[in-house]
């Protein structure tokens, strides 16, 4: 099996956002069992040696990985947040549902306990601030009562999310899953 991407070009001006980027769709495409640094370097074109600046092994490529799965998800949380929509809480769940199922396996990874957030600071600060939107929408400051609402949020959608990326909510013939998500998370 090739590994190689299309068009992968050969110099790069960034060569640790192109093995990032490259990573991301190995592992959706393969799995975390997929990505090893010399397939990744094969993929993007570059030496085997090449990959090893940026990470030094393939524990430090899964945890930026997942540090790139938080901001982009802590994004989509300021985007919902931006928006101001009537019922933010709602929407934000939604949108962390969807992410999940869109990026099933970077999620997984994000939230794998082989990564072991408290060794790694750079990912527990990106997992915090990922939390930080749920827990501004909760309520207002670092109260226990902010943090609780947003904990009882995380475990809503969290479980919801997991529960579908594991096959076992099955959808009826015709069932929109974005509305069903919604009609899940609206229903408190």
């Amino acid at each position: 099996m090739s590994t190689s991407l299309p068009n992968a070009p050969y110099h790069h001006g960034d060569l640790r956002n192109a093995l990032l980027e490259a990573a991301l769709v190995i592992l959706e495409r393969d799995g975390e069992a997929g990505l090893g640094l010399r397939d990744l370097a094969r993929a993007v074109g570059v030496s085997p040696a090449a990959p090893y600046r940026h990470f030094d092994n393939r524990a430090a490529l899964l945890e930026a990985l997942a540090v790139t799965g938080y901001q982009r998800f802590t994004r989509a949380m300021e985007d919902v947040a931006e928006a101001n929509p009537p019922d933010m809480l709602s929407v934000m769940g939604k949108t962390y549902v969807l992410f999940a199922l869109r990026n099933a396996a970077l999620f997984r990874l994000m939230f794998s306990p082989q990564l072991k957030r408290d060794n790694r600071p750079g990912l527990r600060m990106a997992a915090d601030a990922a939390f930080a939107t749920l827990r501004h929408v909760g309520g207002s400051g670092d109260t226990r009562a902010s943090r609780v609402t947003a904990l009882a949020a995380w475990a809503r959608v969290h479980g919801l999310a997991v529960l579908l990326l594991d096959g076992q909510i099955a959808l009826q013939a015709g069932e929109d899953i974005e509305a069903l998500i919604s009609d899940i998370i609206e229903r408190h």
